[in-house]
Order: structure tokens, then C-alpha cells, then sequence
């Protein structure tokens, strides 16, 4: 079997400042009080992931999942140790992300793609299919500084799973829209699975982790404390049958 992503004792450090001006920063010197402090957004994180599997990376919010997703993406870099990927990577790491605000969804489609790795021929040939997933409609041709969360989530994820990939990453990416394009992103990411590629999916909600992952990481204050399988790294977070209302409506097709 062909490994896809190798984590070797990662870590990333961050500075925290106290103080915003340089004046607030010069009475908490004169006073003796700290000014800034170091923390560990990971801390010695070591995983190997071989092609083909579905991650569900897990953790309560400031656990380091979105710094970790950046290194393995390569928007970030490891102060110490490596992380090392095979293959072509697409996702969708922050809604919105590479967007310009000034720019019409239709001129952030082929930046973005670009962005991604796609050549503007290979844009041009998906572009329908790209559109018709992002269901805009109109709002294409306006500028995305006026798009809502929810559709700035629906492009940003149609141009992302459009890409030809190794592996797909994706931070919460369905935690913003309605349920009717939460349950399309969920079936293209079935596909996206079926297909062979890597998955790496960031999510809170154990029972879109239970329908897409098959391997479940867990990351606490930077350190990953648990590495296993799904049922478990959902019991260990304590996060059992909180999904139980939202798997019913996405099996009956109810919407709210």
C-alpha cells in the first residue's frame, strides 16, 4: 500500500502578544509584567497515513486540528520535525479562503482553481459543473464581498472537489449552509472516497465522522492522545449521540 502522509514529531509554535500598541507594551515592561508568551499549536505530532483512507481529525476547539491541516496542505511549515505528502492536494481548508473580496464569484472561480493547481483549460472544461454544484445561480456575476458565509461555502467547496486530487482536506466544511447542500457535500465526498483518494476531514459532528472516515484522530492541546478506530475516538471524546437528530434528518431528508 502507497503512503500518503507521513507527520514525524511535528511542531508549530505560535507567539502570543498581551498588548496591541507599542505603548501598552512599554507601561507592562515598566510595570514588570510579560508582554508575550510562547505556545505550542502542536506539540511532537507523529502519524503515517496510507492512500485510500478516510481521517476524521477530532478535537475540542483550540486543539490545533486547523493548524495541523495547514502543515499537512502546505500553507504552514513545521518548526521542528516533517511533514511529508504524496500527490496533488485540493480542499477546502476556511471558507473563503484565496477569495477576493472586490472580485465576482465568477473571477474567484478561476483564481481559486488557479490557486489549486487547476490550469484555465482544465477550469474552462468544469466550469458548468463547478457552477451548477455551487447552485449560485445569479450571484455569480456578483462581488463575493457580499456573499453569505453559507455561499462562500458553496463555491469554495464546489471549486475544491472539482480538483483531480491525491488528497482532499476539509475544516468543517460542512459546518456553514442548509441541509439540503450539507447532504450533496457529504455524497460528493462519498465519491471523493470511493474513488481512492485520501480524505482528511476535520469535523465536530461524530455522525457526518461515523458516514465518512474509517480512522479517527484526536488532537488535545496540540497533542494527539488518541489514534484508532471511529466508534472510539468518538467515545473518547464523549461525543456519543450528539449527532442522533441530525443522522435522522439527513436520513428522512427532513429540513428545518
Amino acid at each position: 500500500m502507497t503512503t500518503s502522509i507521513v507527520v514525524d514529531d511535528a511542531t508549530k509554535t505560535f507567539n502570543l502578544r498581551f498588548h496591541r500598541t507599542l505603548k501598552q507594551v512599554s507601561m507592562a515592561k515598566i510595570r514588570g509584567q510579560e508582554t508575550s508568551t510562547d505556545f505550542k499549536a502542536i506539540d511532537g505530532v507523529s502519524f503515517t497515513v496510507e492512500q485510500g483512507e478516510s481521517i476524521g481529525l477530532m478535537g475540542l476547539n483550540g486543539s490545533g486540528k486547523s493548524t495541523l491541516l495547514k502543515m499537512i496542505s502546505g500553507v504552514m511549515k513545521p518548526d521542528t520535525g516533517t511533514v511529508l505528502t504524496r500527490g496533488r492536494i485540493a480542499g477546502l481548508i476556511a471558507t473563503g479562503a484565496g477569495f477576493h473580496q472586490q472580485l465576482t464569484g465568477r473571477e474567484n472561480l478561476y483564481l481559486n482553481a488557479a490557486i489549486l493547481g487547476m490550469s484555465e483549460k482544465e477550469t474552462n472544461r468544469k466550469f458548468d459543473d463547478i457552477v451548477e454544484f455551487a447552485g449560485l445561480g445569479h450571484r455569480l456575476d456578483t462581488q463575493v464581498g457580499h456573499y453569505s458565509s453559507g455561499q462562500n461555502a458553496r463555491l469554495g467547496f464546489s471549486i475544491a472537489v472539482h480538483v483531480d486530487s491525491d488528497i482532499f482536506l476539509a475544516d468543517e466544511a460542512l459546518a456553514v449552509g442548509d441541509k439540503p447542500f450539507k447532504r450533496k457535500c457529504l455524497e460528493r465526498l462519498e465519491e471523493v472516497r470511493a474513488s481512492g483518494r485520501t480524505i482528511f476531514y476535520v469535523s465536530h459532528a461524530a455522525g457526518q465522522v461515523r458516514r465518512m472516515c474509517d480512522r479517527v484522530l484526536v488532537l488535545e492541546e496540540g497533542r494527539l492522545v488518541f489514534d484508532g478506530g471511529v466508534e472510539e475516538g468518538i467515545h473518547f471524546l464523549h461525543y456519543d449521540g450528539d449527532d442522533e437528530e441530525e443522522l435522522a434528518d439527513e436520513e428522512t431528508g427532513d429540513d428545518i
